[in-house]
C-alpha cells in the first residue's frame, strides 16, 4: 500500500544515511591520522637535522674554545719547567679589531711569559756580574796572602795596605749589594721626616770635599736660599748626593769642576750634578743606572765603586716620589745627572 512503501523508503534512506555518515567518519579518521604521521615525521627530521647542526656547531665552538685553552696549558707547563721564551699563538691576530676574550687571554699570558723571561735573564747577568765584581778582590787577597805565605811578596806596609784596600772595596760591594736587594724589593726602610735641603746638601759637600782636593778637582755649589722643605730619608738622600758627586769624581780628571746646583721648579727640588768629564756616548745613557753596566767594558772596578751606586740612587730617589736622570753630549763633554724631589705642598695636592 502506499504507506507501506513510504514506510519502506524512510527506512531505506535512513540506513543509507546511516551507512554515509559511517564512510564520512572512517575518511575523516584516515585523514587525521595521516596528517599525524606526516607531522611526526617532519617533525622528526627537523629534530635530527636540528641536532646534528646544534652538534656540528658545538664541536666548531668547542674546538675554538678548548683548543686555543689547551695550547695555553701546554704553554704554562713549558714556563713552569723553566722555559720562559715559551708564547702562544693570539686567536685573531690577523684583524686586530676582532680580537675577543680568548685573544686578550693569550696577549696577556705572551706579556707575562715575556716579564719572566726578562726576570730570568737579569738573574743570570745578576748573579754573573756579582760572581765577576766579588772575584778581582778575592784574586787579590788571595794573591798577596799566598805571596806573603811563600816569602815571595815582603810583609810591609804597602803590602798591608793593599789588602786591607781590597777587603774594604770587597766589603763596599757587600754592602751595597744588600742595599740594592732592599731598595728594589721595596723594602727598604725610610725614616721620613720634613727636612730642608740646603744644610744636607753642605753636610755632604763638607765630607766629600778632601776627596776633591786631593785628585784636584773644583767643587762649586750653587744653592737657591728659597728651597721649599721636603720630606724625605736624610741619610738615603744623603747615599743619593754621595753616589752623583762621587761618579762625576771618578770620571773627572785633574784640573776639571764638578757643579751642584739645586732650585724649585713646577712643585719639585731639582738637583744637579754636572761636570767637565770624559762625557758620556749617548747610547749608553739609557743604561747607566742598570746594575753593573760599564760604559766601557775594558775598564776595572780597581779606581771605581760597585757598579750599582746609580741603580740604588734611582730606586731611593724613586720611592720618594722622584725622577732621575743622565744627560750628555758625548765623549769628552762632560755629563749631568739630575734627580727631583717633591716638595711638601706638592704631595700635599697628590
Amino acid at each position: 500500500t502506499g504507506l507501506d512503501d513510504l514506510t519502506f523508503e524512510t527506512q531505506d534512506s535512513g540506513m543509507m544515511g546511516g551507512r554515509g555518515m559511517m564512510g564520512g567518519e572512517s575518511m575523516g579518521s584516515d585523514l587525521y591520522s595521516g596528517f599525524l604521521s606526516a607531522a611526526g615525521d617532519a617533525l622528526f627530521r627537523a629534530g635530527l637535522a636540528a641536532f646534528v647542526l646544534a652538534l656540528g656547531v658545538s664541536i666548531l665552538i668547542s674546538r675554538k674554545i678548548v683548543e686555543p685553552l689547551q695550547k695555553l696549558t701546554q704553554a704554562s707547563l713549558f714556563i713552569a719547567e723553566g722555559h720562559f721564551d715559551q708564547r702562544v699563538d693570539i686567536p685573531g691576530s690577523d684583524n686586530p679589531t676582532s680580537i675577543d676574550e680568548l685573544g686578550q687571554l693569550a696577549i696577556t699570558f705572551n706579556r707575562m711569559a715575556e716579564k719572566l723571561d726578562q726576570t730570568e735573564t737579569m738573574r743570570r747577568q745578576l748573579i754573573g756580574d756579582v760572581s765577576h765584581e766579588l772575584r778581582t778582590p778575592l784574586t787579590t787577597i788571595k794573591g798577596s796572602m799566598e805571596g806573603l805565605l811563600d816569602g815571595v811578596l815582603e810583609p810591609t806596609p804597602e803590602t798591608f795596605e793593599n789588602i786591607h784596600r781590597e777587603a774594604s772595596r770587597l766589603q763596599r760591594l757587600v754592602s751595597d749589594l744588600q742595599v740594592l736587594s732592599q731598595v728594589e724589593s721595596g723594602a727598604v726602610p725610610l725614616r721620613a721626616t720634613q727636612a730642608n735641603l740646603i744644610p744636607l746638601i753642605e753636610v755632604v759637600c763638607s765630607r766629600l770635599k778632601p776627596q776633591f782636593l786631593e785628585k784636584g778637582v773644583s767643587l762649586e755649589v750653587d744653592l737657591k736660599q728659597s728651597l721649599p722643605p721636603v720630606i724625605i730619608d736624610e741619610d738615603r738622600i744623603s747615599q743619593v748626593l754621595i753616589n752623583l758627586l762621587g761618579n762625576a769624581l771618578q770620571y773627572t780628571p785633574k784640573g776639571g769642576i764638578v757643579w751642584l746646583s739645586a732650585e724649585t721648579t713646577d712643585g719639585v727640588i731639582e738637583i744637579s750634578v754636572k761636570d767637565s768629564g770624559i762625557g758620556i756616548p749617548a747610547e749608553h745613557i739609557p743604561h747607566l743606572f742598570t746594575r753593573f753596566y760599564r760604559v766601557d767594558k775594558s775598564r776595572s772596578r780597581a779606581g771605581g765603586g760597585s757598579g750599582i751606586g746609580l741603580t740604588i740612587a734611582k730606586h731611593i730617589v724613586a720611592i720618594h716620589g722622584g725622577h732621575i736622570w743622565a744627560e750628555s753630549h758625548g765623549l769628552g763633554k762632560g755629563s749631568k745627572f739630575t734627580f727631583t724631589i717633591p716638595t711638601t705642598e706638592q704631595k700635599s695636592e697628590i
